[in-house]
């Protein structure tokens, strides 16, 4: 599905809301789509271009599943047979997303957002960028740029990602920003698997996808996106890059990144940019939900029987990790915490609770923590660990912090007093009131 025929589908169910009042790419759409989130919006008139704008499209799981037609609950056990059992996507020569090649490139003429105050320009957030090495072949990531002039961009690199190898490696990298995908492109860039993997193979295992070679650079790229933004990446020449807020909320350091100078600007007819807002509900599911499966797979992995894997929100959907076992013996807790941190390596605080307790639902869980969880036999700490880049609180220039976690489950022989929540009788109210 291209994300055209998703926002009329959308439009159809009535669960889209359109703008046609003329709204401007600086501070306005952002504005709208942070007052209306998660209800996915649409601008036909932006007053600075001719393309229409899209956003708040998959702020929830729900919404997500939704597009898949499965249940929240099958999310987990759908993303793992996906990075499982990767297939080949079909090619293409036709490609949607080069039905227009752009003779000359201008940033200008499209809605790249400013989303908030803090931004020195106009930020893509919503890319897609796929590169590629000699070596390790294609990878798929999101990588945030900053417009700095008609053809010129700024990129952040995080440390230690697989574009950051190849870029360290190679000196200059050829690039495809992708913008406008669905969530078998979207997820799939978000998952965490092995250098070498092409993600593009697990989209395709999400649903069936094409791929195109792109025009100007020697990649296989998403051949039903909107805009692809060809070009290269100088791991030498740098600019600052900065203040962006970041999935915590909070506003991301001024670095010396490194230039993406655009080539070749290909699209749809009637192409649709889609708008990502940085630190909101949109940009936090797709960031901390695709590490799910890999952690879900590290618990189980360890011989515990995990049911569920939950990385919360008030947790900016990437510190913080809740998982629901089926305990059998007294140290699945602590092994279940050990797997998780293994399985997302960001992890700052993982909990751990019975199968009883709704990971959804924080009074349920703070429930076992106040009722199940002692200090001194079910916390784990591991002292100054690499953590994430994204957390105000750890060292800076290091990433050192203090990762802990709690055991909040029942111990599998009770001594005193019960840890069941006692349950009241479920009644039809209908037949006592008249209504």
């Amino acid at each position: 599905m291209i994300l055209d025929d998703y926002v009329r589908k959308l439009d159809e169910q009535g669960k889209l809301t359109t703008i046609r009042k003329a709204v401007s790419k600086n501070l306005e759409i952002a504005g709208v789509l942070k007052a209306m989130e998660p209800k996915p919006v649409f601008f036909t008139d932006v007053k600075e271009c001719d393309t229409k704008v899209v956003g708040n499209l998959f702020c929830t799981k729900e919404q997500i599943a939704e597009y898949f037609g499965i249940g929240v609950k099958d999310i987990i056990p759908t993303l793992a047979n996906a990075i499982e059992n990767r297939s080949s996507p079909e090619k293409t020569k036709r490609a949607s997303c080069q039905e227009i090649v752009e003779k000359k490139v201008d940033l200008d003429k499209l809605p790249i957002l400013v989303h908030n105050r803090i931004e020195r320009g106009p930020y893509i957030s919503s890319s897609v960028v796929v590169s590629s090495d000699p070596e390790f072949g294609q990878n798929l990531d999101f990588h945030r740029a900053m417009q700095i002039d008609k053809d010129r961009m700024v990129t952040r690199v995080v440390r230690g990602r697989h574009f950051h190898k190849f870029l360290e490696r190679n000196g200059e990298v050829d690039v495809a920003y992708c913008i406008g995908n669905t969530p078998e492109v979207l997820i799939a860039a978000a998952t965490s698997v092995e250098i070498g993997v092409d993600e593009l193979e697990i989209a395709n295992a999400l649903g069936p996808i094409n791929v195109a070679r792109a025009k100007t650079v020697d990649l296989m790229i998403p051949a039903d996106c909107e805009f692809v933004l060809e070009g290269r990446v100088f791991w030498e020449e740098r600019v600052d890059e900065g203040p962006f807020v970041d999935t915590t909320e909070t506003a991301d350091i001024v670095r010396q990144e490194p230039v993406f100078e655009v080539r070749k600007i290909t699209h749809r007819k009637n192409a649709i940019w889609q708008a990502l807002l940085p630190g909101r509900l949109e940009h936090k599911i797709l960031m901390g939900m695709p590490r799910e499966p890999t952690v879900f797979r590290k618990i189980a992995e360890r011989g515990v029987e995990v049911l569920d894997v939950h990385i919360t929100p008030g947790g900016t959907s990437w510190l913080h990790v809740a998982v629901k076992i089926r305990k059998k013996s007294d140290d699945d807790g602590m092994r279940a915490i050990e797997g998780a941190f293994e399985g997302h390596r960001s992890a700052k605080h993982v909990w751990i609770y019975d199968e009883d307790i709704d990971l959804y639902d924080e009074q349920s869980r703070e429930w076992a923590m106040a009722t199940r969880f002692q200090g001194h036999l079910g916390m784990l700490v591991k002292d100054r660990e690499p953590g994430s880049s994204l957390d105000p609180s750890a060292e800076p220039g290091t990433k050192l912090t203090t990762k802990i976690g709690f055991d909040a489950t029942k111990p599998t022989v009770a001594k005193g007093k019960n840890f069941e929540r006692v349950e009241f009788p479920e009644i039809d109210l209908s037949e006592y009131f008249d209504y």
